[in-house]
């Protein structure tokens, strides 16, 4: 028997909302802003001229980018959750999700999860007569973290 462990392909995975009309899980073409970085804060002590000292600042989590196809009206969750954060309409309601990342057996190998998250920005890529490409809708979440388990 082998104990390999191949690397895993970026194009197994599944995404869940808890979007305020409900939980969706949505088809989506990709999934960017998997990222967490901590700023390094120089810091120059009196006295010791030669060097500086590197000090922990804050964490910075990126916005998820999700892309999928775009369907229209009939499936509109998306959008219908950046425009209540637009308009105020309704009460502003964060939400969580969880982006799954599976084998090639679509077993579940690693899940990140984030909180709090709110739309900052919906998409529709650009509409061309002279081209033959799918529309892409982007929704981009700002969000208080993201944890893997």
């Amino acid at each position: 028997m082998s104990d390999r462990k191949d690397p895993l392909p970026a194009f197994c995975f599944k995404v869940t909302l808890d979007l305020p009309a409900g939980n969706v899980e949505l088809f989506f073409k990709s999934v960017g802003g998997l990222k967490v970085e901590t700023e390094v804060v120089d810091y120059r002590s009196g006295g010791v001229n030669d060097s500086t000292f590197k000090l922990l600042g804050a964490t910075k989590w990126n916005n998820l980018v999700l892309k999928k196809g775009f369907v229209g009206k009939d499936k509109k969750e998306l959008l219908d959750w950046r425009m209540s954060w637009l308009h105020r309409s309704a009460a502003l309601t964060r939400a969580g999700g969880t982006i799954i990342q599976l084998d090639t057996k679509l077993n579940p190998q690693g899940t990140w999860t984030f909180t709090e998250g709110w739309p900052v920005k919906w998409e529709l890529s650009e509409l061309d007569a002279a081209k033959n490409e799918v529309a892409i809708e982007t929704l981009e979440i700002a969000h208080h973290g993201l944890t893997f388990g």
